[in-house]
Order: structure tokens, then C-alpha cells, then sequence
């Protein structure tokens, strides 16, 4: 792609001396012949209390993201219709909450067990998955961890993941390293993810960027779902 390596949000808060170290890790960056875009925890508990500063109602929302995840809404959007125009499968990856499963016996942490709202883990309206759309479980922080994702992207032929949601720190980050390691070319939305936290949000895409996933912008995933024969073609 044409822009520098580094052209993207960390600008203002990784050194001259992390760039220089960080280095080798330079590439030239690309979006498969065949991608997936895989929607990582778009559900309503990260959006509660409203497109407001996330330190007014942290308190009274704690799973909260708010103007952070807000100001993603119409960017994700953007995104899904590109991928659905370009014929390219949505795969929209939540929560494991049926009782059935049991996921909260085993707990690996001592976090503070919060109460949430019933559809706390729905995906939001917004994104309402289509009939054709393929919605995951997961039991943990990757959306491949206990779930079915790696046999639904082997079986639709998919060689490059394309990742969206939250958070950039947590779902997001296990999401693209489990990607790579299951041997899918990864790509990560710098515009199309969040966090509770901006510097955490850039750390975390800086270091996914050099490690994990090309971290692209939206306007060049846009640009190349729109023209490419070859995705409009799988």
C-alpha cells in the first residue's frame, strides 16, 4: 500500500528509539485473494450510557466503551456494506452466555463478577447479523477459542481474516494472534476497532502491527473491496 509503515494513529506516542527498534519488522502490506471480515464483540454492554465521555459513566456502565465505540459505529458500517457488496462472508464472533455451557465455572481470573443487563451480549441492532451472515461463540477472549471460527473459514476457502470490534487491548488482540497462528493472513481496521482508552487503543495496534496483522486504514480496505476482481470473484 502506499502509505509509510507507520502512518497510523501511534504517531504521537511511540519514540523515534521504538520506531528504530521496531524496525525490522517493516513489510510491504496486503489483503488476500479470499478474505473474511470477522466482527469481534459488537454487542450492547460496550455501548451503554451513550456517545458521552467514557469517564462520566464508567461508574454506572463498566463494560462500557462509550464515545470511543460510538464514534466506530458508522465506520464499522461502512465496512460491513463494502464487505457484503465485494461478496465477501461476515462472520460476526460474541460471547458465550448460554447456560448450557457453564463457561463462568472455570475462572482464570479474580476480576470483580458484574451484573449485566439480559441482552448484555447481543449483538447491537446496528450490526444485526443477515441470514447469510455466520454468528461464533466463543468461550474466551479470542473468537477462535472454543469456537467453530478456524472450520468456518477453512471451509468458505478464506486465506486472509479481516478484523473489526473490540476491544483492541482484549478480543481484538487475541482474535488477530490466533489468526496468524492459524495460519490466516490477518488484517486489523485501525478505524473499525476500539478501547476504553486511546493509548491503550494505539499501543495495542502498534504492537499487533508489528507482530500479529497488517493494522490498514479503513479507506484502503474500502478502496480494495471495491475494485478487486478477485474478491468480487470468490
Amino acid at each position: 500500500m502506499a502509505r509509510d509503515f507507520e502512518d497510523h494513529c501511534w504517531k504521537d506516542v511511540v519514540t523515534p528509539e521504538m520506531l528504530k527498534i521496531y524496525r525490522n519488522y517493516e513489510r510491504d502490506l496486503y489483503i488476500g485473494k479470499k478474505p473474511a471480515l470477522v466482527l469481534v464483540d459488537l454487542y450492547n454492554c460496550v455501548f451503554e450510557g451513550g456517545n458521552r465521555p467514557i469517564g462520566e459513566i464508567i461508574e454506572e456502565f463498566p463494560n462500557t466503551c462509550g464515545e470511543h465505540a460510538w464514534k466506530a459505529v458508522p465506520r464499522i458500517l461502512s465496512l460491513i456494506e463494502a464487505a457484503r457488496k465485494a461478496g465477501v462472508p461476515v462472520i460476526h464472533v460474541t460471547a458465550e452466555t448460554r447456560p448450557q455451557t457453564d463457561i463462568n465455572s472455570a475462572r482464570p481470573t479474580k476480576r470483580k463478577k458484574r451484573s449485566v443487563a439480559p441482552d448484555a451480549f447481543e449483538i447491537k441492532d446496528d450490526f444485526r447479523p443477515q441470514p447469510q451472515d455466520v454468528v461464533v461463540y466463543k468461550r474466551r477472549a479470542s473468537g477462535f477459542f472454543g469456537s467453530l471460527l478456524s472450520s468456518h473459514l477453512v471451509r468458505l476457502g478464506v486465506d486472509c481474516v479481516i478484523i473489526a470490534g473490540e476491544t483492541t487491548s482484549g478480543c481484538v488482540r487475541g482474535t488477530a494472534v490466533d489468526s496468524h497462528s492459524n495460519g490466516f493472513h490477518t488484517i486489523v481496521v485501525e478505524e473499525c476497532c476500539f478501547d476504553r482508552s486511546d493509548l491503550v487503543h494505539k499501543i495495542n495496534l502498534f504492537d499487533i502491527h508489528h507482530k500479529w496483522a497488517d493494522v490498514m486504514h479503513l479507506d484502503e480496505v474500502l478502496e480494495h473491496l471495491g475494485r478487486s476482481p478477485a474478491v468480487r470473484a470468490a
